[in-house]
């Protein structure tokens, strides 16, 4: 097979980078997948309580929300709980803040890793290169004259590899890191907007209240 050649034509430090792409690539998957199912939950919990946000039937948003895996519920939660025992806006906005700071770890976990995996890899690729170099500067030197060019083939060989296999790793992972910061950020925007949106119902309830 072509690809285990390439490995085994590479030399030793084609394994730590392969290992390093798959691990990353392994993160990139799991991020993509628990951030799609966080946006679908956070999405379908709030179609099903905005009529009633919108109406001012906040005991039943509550009952809706509470204990609810989503993060958009958490949100509500600790914002509605707050205004049950405070009828201060200002006191909702600070509890549903704090609630995004807790679930804000949770939708960023491990992405981090991508962009520091694709530094490695290439970081990785680059020693292999300078080790295929080196060992081509010693087939020149040293090496019989008959079997210089196999030796300086192979070495090169070595050097090329590594350099293609650490750009390889990094490539992907970086995109996958730009992307799913992206989308984490449109996850952020999204609960921000809940919050807006909530606490505009409540200035008007209590506008009415007056």
């Amino acid at each position: 097979m072509w690809f285990v050649s390439f490995i085994q034509d590479g030399g030793f430090f084609m394994y730590p980078t392969l290992l390093v792409m798959l691990v990353g690539i392994g993160i990139a998957i799991e991020r993509f997948m628990a951030l799609n199912r966080s946006k679908s939950r956070n999405k379908a919990l709030w179609e099903e309580v905005f009529p009633a946000i919108k109406k001012g039937d906040l005991s039943k948003v509550l009952a809706q929300v509470k204990d609810n895996d989503a993060e958009i519920g958490r949100i509500l939660e600790y914002g509605l709980s707050r205004y049950q025992t405070s009828k201060h806006v200002e006191d909702v906005e600070t509890a549903m803040e704090e609630a995004l700071m807790e679930v804000l770890p949770q939708l960023e976990a491990r992405t981090h890793y991508l962009s520091s995996f694709a530094n490695i890899a290439t970081l990785i690729g680059l020693l292999g290169t300078v080790h295929g170099m080196i060992m081509a500067f010693a087939a020149v030197a040293n090496a019989d004259p008959a079997q210089k060019g196999d030796m300086l083939s192979a070495s090169i060989a070595v050097a090329m590899n590594n350099t293609a296999l650490g750009l390889a790793a990094a490539i992907p992972l970086l995109l996958g890191s730009s992307y799913l910061q992206a989308l984490t950020g449109e996850i952020v925007e999204s609960l921000e907007m809940t919050s807006v949106k909530l606490l505009n119902v409540l200035r008007q309830i209590n506008g009415q209240a007056k």
